[in-house]
């Protein structure tokens, strides 16, 4: 569907711009709204006429909103709800329910002038986006809590109020890592004592068999230096047993 707009929609376009929209988008936002007009070209003739008057309030728009924002800018709500022990709400926060606490405190905006995502589902400070103007914006901070002294630690210290168990949960978890570290330190070095010991042990058995080949050499070599000498040849011990008989001879001839 094409519409001629109104006034600035962010990522659509600006006043008399005319676009093509989803249907259901124009029929359930921007013509119910009054933000634009179905382009047809006797809605096209009328914006032209109307179209100074248009700039004109949109200029006074504006200015009022900058008023406005000046005063809203930062403006902190409290929301006071149910909530577990971990900060997650029984429930949740929604654009309404902001800008009934917005306009409580004495701005008047609409659930619409409220840019929300999704709904706020945790305590702590929350900030949220109200459109004042096409062009301007300002940010309020949604204090969610679960009493008003909650909300005022929040506050001072920017942070969401969850019990002490809940913030000391990560501990177990950390000593555990810890301790999982220190385990592993231990086989490391366990494991490198047992590799030490090895080694020496194979370093002692290869002194201990050096020096059980040194004594053996050693006895090998006494041995040797201590047995009998054994003749030099046959025929050197066959000429020491001639003698005998010839000088056995010779003494029998010199008896004779």
């Amino acid at each position: 569907m094409e519409v001629i707009l109104l006034e600035r929609i962010e990522k659509l376009g600006q006043m008399g711009d005319v676009v093509k929209v989803k249907s259901g988008y124009a029929r359930n936002y921007l013509l119910p709204q009054k933000k634009a007009l179905r382009a047809t070209d006797a809605n096209k003739q009328h914006f032209e006429v109307q179209r100074p008057q248009l700039e004109v309030a949109n200029l006074e728009h504006r200015a009022e909103a900058e008023k406005v924002g000046k005063k809203l800018k930062r403006l902190s709500v409290v929301m006071v709800r149910q909530a577990g022990e971990a900060g997650q709400l029984y429930g949740s926060v929604n654009a309404r329910d902001i800008s009934t606490a917005v306009t409580e405190a004495g701005f008047a905006i609409t659930r619409q002038q409220v840019e929300l995502n999704k709904p706020i589902k945790a305590l702590g400070l929350h900030p949220v986006r109200v459109s004042l103007h096409p062009e301007i914006g300002v940010e309020v901070i949604a204090n969610v809590a679960r009493s008003q002294d909650e909300a005022k630690v929040q506050a001072k210290t920017g942070k969401a109020v969850v019990s002490t168990e809940e913030q000391e949960a990560p501990a177990p978890e950390a000593a555990h890592e810890a301790g999982a570290k220190t385990g592993a330190k231990k086989a490391t070095d366990a494991k490198k004592g047992a590799k030490a010991a090895a080694d020496q042990d194979q370093t002692t058995m290869a002194a201990e068999e050096a020096a059980n080949e040194a004594v053996s050499e050693q006895v090998e070599k006494i041995f040797e230096e201590g047995a009998a000498p054994e003749p030099e040849n046959e025929e050197t011990a066959a000429d020491a047993d001639g003698e005998a008989p010839d000088e056995n001879g010779e003494a029998e001839k010199k008896s004779k």
